[in-house]
């Protein structure tokens, strides 16, 4: 098992990427905090069999990634329970989709705040943790719109496009310290996100994948396994695209 007695942070576990990486975490053998926005009921279950299955433990934290206090003190919560923590995995995410002319500064710094500011300050008080012990692996899910641009997603885009950004310069910093800092960029994933989309938006997606199909939530988790684990122990500032073929 690749990830056998490592303890690993994800957020955004309630659905999509998320809930598939934090099953395919368990599977490998991780202890997960498991960081989603509130309480569910049906999440509490399968986080619940997903300890009982594979033996290990996860632990759900929630909070609102608006709320700067709730941060802190999620991030307190988790370096209370005394556990190293090895791998912090950044999925939490939203989209609010409008066009250059129409996007509103509302849409742009809420956009922002859930898909990059929220997250780098919850990765600052994490990779305290991981500094104090001289390794980790810290993985941030940015998006091929943010490499390369997408119709309708400016605001969304852009907050990808500043992950990408922050991926090299934290992997820079924090290299020296024994902390990799990488980045996934997945294309067209079957998410309840894209469920949403047209039929015709969809279709003209596929002509542009050379596997004519969309990925599932597992493939991007395996990747994120893989960095995750020692297995890629010299890979530190890259962006792997997981998009089918699309570049």
């Amino acid at each position: 098992m690749l990830l056998k007695a490592k303890t690993a942070v994800i957020t955004g576990c309630l659905q999509g990427i998320g809930k598939a990486t934090l099953e395919t975490f368990a599977k490998a053998g991780a202890n997960v905090f498991a960081c989603c926005q509130a309480e569910d009921p049906e999440f509490t279950a399968f986080v619940g069999q997903l300890s009982a299955k594979y033996q290990v433990d996860i632990i759900p934290v929630y909070f609102d990634l608006t709320d700067s206090d709730a941060i802190k003190q999620a991030a307190m919560s988790i370096q209370k329970s005394k556990r190293p923590v090895d791998i912090l995995v950044n999925i939490a995410g939203a989209n609010f989709d409008a066009n250059f002319q129409m996007v509103t500064l509302e849409q742009l710094q809420k956009t922002f705040t859930i898909n990059f500011f929220s997250q780098i300050a919850f990765t600052q008080y994490i990779a305290r943790l991981m500094l104090r012990q001289k390794k980790g692996s810290i993985i941030n899910i940015s998006s091929i719109s943010a490499l390369d641009g997408n119709p309708g997603q400016l605001a969304y885009a852009s907050a990808k496009a500043a992950w990408i950004a922050a991926t090299k310069t934290m992997s820079a910093e924090l290299g020296p310290q024994g902390v990799r800092v990488n980045a996934i960029a997945p294309g067209v994933i079957s998410t309840a996100m894209t469920a949403s989309l047209p039929e015709e938006v969809m279709a003209r997606q596929m002509l542009r994948c050379e596997l004519k199909r969309p990925g599932q939530p597992e493939e991007v988790a395996n990747a994120l396994m893989w960095l995750a684990s020692d297995a890629s122990s010299y890979v530190t500032g890259q962006v792997i695209r997981i998009d089918g073929g699309m570049g």
